[in-house]
Order: C-alpha cells, then sequence, then structure tokens
C-alpha cells in the first residue's frame, strides 16, 4: 500500500464496510463527502457540482490522466482543466486523495479561508497542480484550448528532429466544463477554433446537470449543445448515467481515439446524495446544512459524524504516486535520450520542454530600428529579427496581421494540416484568443503574442485579468493606440484605454515612442513573467534620435522615462513637457516654438508612467527635477493616472470625450495635441506655477 502524504492525516473509517468490490464507489462517495464537509466548515461554497460530477474526477485522477502528483509540473503531464471552477472542491479533493503533498487535510478544512491555498476558485499560483486560475466561467474551456495548440506544437517541432520524440509531448488536455461554460461566449469563440484546428486532444467532459444558481437551465438554455458542438467539428458524445463508470470510461477512450476535439456530455445530479437538494438549485451555491449533511452521508451509506473521513483502504486506493513516478522516470529518460542523439536542436527544445531560461544571446538579435515610421512596422521588425534567434516566439493576430504587423514571414500558418506554422490565425475571435494565449504561455516553452486594434482591449480584458493573476508571459501587441488612427472614427479610437490597461496590477502598459523604444519594450516583455502590452501607432512618428540628437538609453523602457531634450548651454528647465508615443513629437515641437520665445524647456518621453512611479527615487527626481513644478503631460487618451506625475501645478493635454472621423493629422489639431496649444498649456503652468 502506498503511504499518505506525511502532511495529511486520514481520519479511520471502520464503520464504512469494506467490501473490496465496492471500493470505487467509496472512493468516488470520499470526494463527495469531503466537499460537503469543506463547504460546510467554510459556510460558503458550491457542493452541488462536486457532489455529482465525483465519478469524472474518480476516473480522470485515477485511471486517465498521466500525471506525477511528486512532480506537479512534470512537463510530459496531462493536463486537468476545472472550467467549472466553483466547484473547486472537486480539485482539490482529487489532489489530496491522489497524494500531492498539497493540499493536505489542514488545506481542506481552511477551504475560503484567508491564507489558505485551497481559495473559492482554483487559482495556478497558489497550488501546485491546479493548471489555471479559473474564475469567469468559460475561460478554462478556452485556456484548454490553447494548452491543446501548444502541445501540437510543441510535438511538431519534436517529432520534426525525431519522429520517436513526438511522444514526449502527447498530452491529453482534459476539462470538465458546466453548462454556465457552455453559455459564455468565449467558450463558443474557443470550440469554433478548436474545431476549425482539429485538437484532437481536447477531452471535454459537460456536466450537464440541468440546474443554474437561479434554476433550471430551461430558463435561458434550450439548445441542442451536442448538435452545435457538432457543427463546431467537435467529436459528440451522451453518457445518460454519470454514475456509470463503464460508460463514462467508454466514452473518455473512444474521445482519446477521436482525431477531433471531443465532448462527452454526461448527465448528472447536481448535489447527488443529498434527500432535500440533490438535483435542485439549493445546492449550487450554498452549504447543505448540518441536518442536511448528517442526512445526504447516511443515505450515502457513510454514517460518521466526523468530518473529512478519509478511509485508509480508499485512500490506498486514489494514491496514483508510484505509478506517476515511474511514468515520469521513463519521459525522463526518453528526453535524455533524445537530447543526446540530436544535438543542438534537441537540446533546445529540452530547454524549452523543461522551461529552462531563454536562449543564449537572443538579446543580440534585436534590432536597431532608426527612421520616422510607425511604430506598428517598427514592432514587425523586431518580430521578424526574433523570431530566428528565439524559437519560443509564436503567435499571431485576430484576423489583423497585416495591419498589427505580426506575420513571420516564411513561417508558414499553424493549421490543421501543419502543426510546424509559427503564425496563429485566431480569426476574429480576441476574448477567446487572449485565454488561448495564456493555455499556451501555461503550457511552457513558448513566448506567446496577441495582436488586435487597442480598442478591442475590451474585448480581451477577461483574459488579460487571468494573465495579470497568474503571472503569465503573454505579449499583447496593440496597435491603432489612439485618435491618430484617423477615419475608422470614435468607435475605433480608443480614449480609456490606456488609463484603464495601467490601472490593471501587474500588467505592463509600455506606449514607446520611435523604433528604439519598441525594440527595448519587446524586449522587456520578452523577459518579464506577466503580461506586457505594447500600444503601438498606425501613423509615422519621428526618429527621436533624428529629431533631439539624442540616443534612446537602454534603460529608458526599465525605469519607464528618459530625458529626450534638455535646455541648452546646462540651464535649469521652467517646464517640463512628458509625452508617450506619438506624443513626444508634439511636445519635442511645441518645445521648438517655446525655445524661439526664449523659454527653457525639457522633454521626457515615457514609454511607461507605471515603471517610472516604481523607479529608484534618484531615477525619478533625475528625470523630473522636484525644484520643477511646471510640468505638462501630452497624451492622446483620458487623463486618469497622470495627475501625480504633474504635480499641483501642473496640466495635462489630454481627450475629454471621445474623437471622430476624420485624417490623423486634423483630429490631433482639432483636439489640442498640436505644438501650439501644448505650448499655451505650457506658458500657463509656468504662470501658476510661479
Amino acid at each position: 500500500m502506498s503511504s499518505a502524504p506525511s502532511s495529511a492525516t486520514s481520519t479511520a473509517a471502520p464503520a464504512v464496510p469494506a467490501d473490496p468490490a465496492d471500493l470505487p464507489r467509496r472512493a468516488i462517495d470520499t470526494i463527495r463527502t469531503l466537499a460537503i464537509d469543506a463547504v460546510q466548515a467554510a459556510e460558503s461554497g458550491h457542493p452541488g457540482m462536486p457532489m455529482g460530477c465525483a465519478p469524472m474526477a474518480y476516473l480522470l485522477y485515477r485511471e486517465f490522466l498521466r500525471h506525477d502528483p511528486a512532480r506537479p509540473d512534470w512537463p510530459g503531464r496531462d493536463r486537468f482543466v476545472l472550467s467549472a471552477g466553483h466547484g473547486s472542491m472537486l480539485l482539490y479533493a482529487s489532489l489530496h486523495l491522489s497524494g500531492y503533498a498539497r493540499p493536505t487535510l489542514d488545506d481542506l478544512r481552511a477551504f475560503r479561508q484567508l491564507g489558505s491555498v485551497t481559495a473559492g476558485h482554483p487559482e495556478q499560483d497558489l497550488l501546485p497542480g491546479v493548471e489555471t486560475t479559473t474564475g469567469p466561467l468559460g475561460q478554462g474551456f478556452a485556456t484548454g484550448v490553447g494548452m491543446a495548440i501548444a502541445a501540437e506544437r510543441m510535438a511538431a517541432e519534436l517529432g520534426a528532429v525525431d519522429a520517436d520524440a513526438a511522444a514526449l509531448a502527447a498530452q491529453h488536455v482534459y476539462a470538465i466544463v458546466s453548462d454556465g461554460d457552455l453559455m459564455e461566449g468565449v467558450a463558443s469563440e474557443a470550440a469554433s477554433l478548436a474545431g476549425h484546428l482539429r485538437l484532437g486532444r481536447l477531452v471535454y467532459l459537460y456536466d450537464d446537470n440541468r440546474i443554474t444558481i437561479d434554476g433550471t437551465t430551461d430558463l435561458a438554455f434550450s439548445e441542442d449543445v451536442l448538435a452545435r458542438f457538432d457543427a463546431y467539428g467537435w467529436h459528440t458524445q451522451r453518457v445518460t448515467d454519470g454514475n456509470d463508470l463503464d460508460a463514462l470510461r467508454a466514452a473518455i477512450t473512444a474521445a482519446q481515439a477521436d482525431g477531433r476535439p471531443s465532448l462527452i456530455a454526461v448527465r448528472t445530479t447536481i448535489g447527488y446524495g443529498s434527500p432535500k437538494k440533490a438535483g435542485t438549485s439549493a445546492s449550487h451555491g450554498a452549504p447543505l446544512g448540518a441536518d442536511e449533511v448528517a442526512a445526504t452521508k447516511a443515505a450515502l451509506g457513510w454514517p460518521h459524524d466526523e468530518p473529512f473521513t478519509v478511509p485508509d483502504d480508499v485512500r490506498a486506493h486514489l494514491d496514483v504516486r508510484t505509478d506517476g513516478a515511474a511514468r515520469s522516470a521513463a519521459w525522463d529518460a526518453q528526453l535524455a535520450a533524445f537530447t543526446s542523439a540530436n544535438g543542438a536542436a534537441a537540446a533546445d527544445l529540452a530547454r524549452r520542454l523543461t522551461g529552462v531560461a531563454l536562449p543564449a544571446g537572443w538579446r543580440d538579435a534585436l534590432p536597431v530600428l532608426p527612421g520616422s515610421k510607425a511604430t506598428r512596422v517598427h514592432s514587425g521588425s523586431v518580430i521578424a529579427a526574433l523570431a530566428p534567434a528565439l524559437p519560443d516566439l509564436f503567435g499571431g493576430s485576430a484576423d489583423l496581421a497585416a495591419s498589427n504587423n505580426t506575420d513571420i514571414a516564411d513561417g508558414g500558418d499553424f493549421s490543421a494540416d501543419d502543426r510546424l506554422g509559427r503564425n496563429l490565425r485566431f480569426g476574429i475571435r480576441e476574448h477567446a484568443m487572449a485565454a488561448a494565449a495564456n493555455g499556451m504561455a501555461l503550457y511552457g516553452g513558448f513566448v506567446p503574442y496577441i495582436a488586435t486594434f487597442m480598442v478591442f482591449t475590451d474585448y480581451l480584458r477577461p483574459a488579460l485579468r487571468l494573465a495579470a493573476l497568474m503571472h503569465q508571459r503573454v505579449v499583447y501587441v496593440m496597435t491603432h493606440d489612439s485618435i491618430g488612427l484617423g477615419e475608422d472614427g470614435p468607435t475605433h479610437q480608443p480614449v480609456e484605454h490606456l488609463a484603464a490597461l495601467r490601472a490593471m496590477p501587474n500588467v505592463e502598459v509600455i506606449r514607446p515612442a520611435d523604433g528604439s523604444e519598441t525594440a527595448l519594450a519587446w524586449r522587456l516583455a520578452v523577459e518579464r513573467q506577466g503580461p506586457t502590452v505594447i500600444a503601438l501607432t498606425r501613423q509615422g512618428i519621428p526618429d527621436l534620435a533624428e529629431v533631439s540628437g539624442a540616443p534612446v538609453p537602454d534603460d529608458a523602457v526599465e525605469h519607464g522615462a528618459w530625458v529626450v531634450r534638455d535646455p541648452e548651454g546646462g540651464a535649469t528647465p521652467e517646464v517640463v513637457l512628458i509625452g508617450t508615443g506619438s506624443e513626444v513629437g508634439v511636445c519635442l515641437a511645441a518645445a521648438d516654438e517655446l525655445a524661439r520665445d526664449g523659454v527653457d524647456v525639457r522633454v521626457v518621453s515615457m514609454p511607461s508612467p507605471t515603471r517610472f512611479r516604481a523607479a529608484d527615487a534618484a531615477v525619478r527626481e533625475a528625470v523630473l527635477p522636484s525644484a520643477v513644478g511646471a510640468r505638462v503631460a501630452v497624451e492622446a487618451g483620458v487623463a486618469q493616472g497622470w495627475e501625480g506625475i504633474v504635480g499641483a501645478h501642473g496640466e495635462v493635454v489630454a481627450m475629454t470625450g471621445f474623437g471622430a472621423s476624420a485624417p490623423a493629422s486634423e483630429l490631433f489639431a482639432h483636439f489640442g495635441f498640436s505644438a501650439g496649444n501644448v505650448a499655451r498649456v505650457a506658458r500657463r503652468v509656468m504662470d501658476r506655477a510661479r
């Protein structure tokens, strides 16, 4: 018998019948009762879903998932996503009983409590074995699609070096999804993409319990789900009894063998075993209550008053550490043999598979980008230069590759017929694109980048927020970053978006002002663990070195700001003009106008106000001297966030409403982003600061 995890303690249960033939049922009921007890102890949670889905979790974690509880990050493992994250106790109980060091029984007792690893919804950064943070419904579904894309691409790269090595990336992505997941638009987007790409690694179990918080699903959901997924190109099946292990086993086996993504609709009973609440919304989002807990355990033949009971034979039955260790050791040996036999190409793939740092010397590939061009064009040049030196780079656009400048030339398109393509065609699916990018980052071995117009960050924001929560490296190439995009008008002109994105914790927003800053923005984005938004212009803007004579310093983006121009002769500035992106050029033109009137002006480029605020005090003082109170910030977005930078006497030249449809040059003049207007504001600020 395998021993229990050292940090876990069992509560013996001699009164539970010890018939070996009854062991699977008792193991399933252990999962159910752990969920019941944890929710009851927390006086908060969702017991019904784990009670109904326990047989699925039992089969997945004991028979189908390739995983090693001693190595939760083993690269060869299958991935399991609990997209119905409200049922988190199903996952926590499965991890505990499989032999993972955490969560312990004490962790289960601390469910939903401050400082616990067993949060109300699974959080990837809290607990090894949780593959992705799932909270908003549909996100897990779409994230799993990204994991499958990454696995297909990695297997193809391995197989191109050695056909046998493709087995090193032979993972399946399993998920349990709910009615709520399937109602959310992001899941529909992702399902359509997965069917188009024939992602046969996906095996999704649909908890078809017909209940939502408000009541039965037919209040708002009457479609034929399997017919919809048939139309997407998925392999579909139905299991009419969620407690029928043989039927579930056969369906999962058939799904594994099919070359299409698979959805198995499993008819379950939410709150299974509860005499009064089974099959009702009363068991969905609230504890059963002490009396109903006792009645449910009695109905399940679980007559113990002691909560968190785990019979010893059940623990031994569910502990997969021995098998997991053997699988991961065999994988390690296969990886070592592949690396030994196939030289540098194999060594680099091994680096990526095992999560080692970026390839040596990749920074040397960053290009020098002079010239007055749109920063979206400069960004395309960075991607082209990095692609050969950084094989980890993998991504694409939401049907805007030509505008976003994101294609890798001669990289080919990743498709159902070509898994080696480096360009992903996400179609017009911004929400699913961002969630899939999270899955690619979580899978490992890739630096995913995605692209669309800046205004459409509204469509992908939930997935971006999860990337920030999980500290996942995803690069967001967001072009057409202001009213400067011109004639498409206010529906496409982002105004509040920079401020909104900067408000999100752990999101870096970089708005470069020329080619050099764009290359530095990419360097930062590739190296940091977390999402980075690079906001890029549609219109051409000046090269700062050509205009000012000052080369962009290497730490310009790292520190968030730098001095582009100072008064001649080393005079102390009377006013500081601060710009980002295309508005730095406006500040330089305004400085010329002021200088003709004898005003000493400093111009600062601030590609990241967030990084500047976080920089050392000495850096901040060197760029914005506290003795100079006359400051003007210029950005073609809303003013929120700039107040603390310009100070009590300063002003922000910003948008106060939406844009308009006209050529960019006319819009900039109309809304005050002109040298003349910025100079007028600067004079007013100087008068006030005196």
